[in-house]
């Protein structure tokens, strides 16, 4: 349904923002609590080096980031080639290109989140559970997972939030182009661009506000709410 003070195109880029960002979480959430895991538990070398490769799109500039997306999924790239020959996939300039490149940002934001909530969690807990006869999988499923879980759903909020607003790295990697990559960010730097795009560029940033405003604080309510669960002050 569109909102009568939104045109179709800019109902069309909240829509395509709140997409994206969903499939992005999506994508990045599995792979996210994986290396959280080896960055707590694992003791391997390169393990320091692990986490300075994961943490690089929250310190280089996003465009940085798209520019490596492009690199490795253009058409001449190293995956994007094969991808392209012999599937007939191409990724660039496309939504799942601004899915993937907003997956890269945000991958960071649950990392850091699951691993706080893992180094949280008590391993004389597990070692109770190893001594009752639970095997590894058992231990993670019925004590690791619960206690790290307020980690995992406030980082795949924080993520989902981050997602809304991700510029640089989208625009460079999936252009902008508008129904098919133009998500909100894009269309208020399009507005601005504009002559007479004032009122337009206004509306979708106070869009963009509430959604911002509106992630980060139910990001706060599902950690204090997973914590009071678990008995946690």
């Amino acid at each position: 349904m569109n909102p009568g003070w939104l045109s179709a195109e800019e109902w069309q880029a909240v829509r395509l923002s709140l997409e994206v960002a969903s499939r992005s979480v999506l994508v990045s959430l599995l792979p996210a609590v994986l290396v959280a895991w080896l960055l707590v538990r694992g003791r391997f070398p390169g393990r320091v080096l692990l986490d300075a490769v994961v943490h690089l799109p929250l310190v280089v500039p996003p465009v940085v980031v798209g520019w490596g997306l492009l690199m490795l999924f253009g058409i001449r790239g190293p995956i994007g080639a094969p991808l392209n020959e012999w599937f007939g996939v191409r990724l660039v300039f496309t939504s799942e290109a601004a899915a993937l490149a907003t997956a890269v940002m945000s991958f960071p934001l649950i990392v850091r989140a699951v691993r706080l909530g893992l180094e949280s969690v008590d391993p004389g807990l597990e070692a109770a559970a190893r001594t009752l006869g639970a095997g590894p999988f058992d231990r993670f499923l019925t004590v690791t997972l619960p206690l790290m879980s307020p980690g995992i759903l406030a980082g795949t909020v924080t993520a989902f939030a981050a997602g809304l607003g991700e510029f640089g790295a989208v625009i460079t990697f999936a252009s902008n182009i508008p129904g098919e990559t133009q998500t909100l960010p894009l269309a208020i730097y399009s507005a601005t661009q504009t002559p007479g795009g004032e009122a337009a560029a206004g509306r979708l940033a106070l869009i963009s506000f509430a959604l911002a405003i509106g992630g980060l604080l139910l990001a706060e309510f599902v950690a204090r709410r997973m914590h009071r669960l678990l008995g946690r002050t």
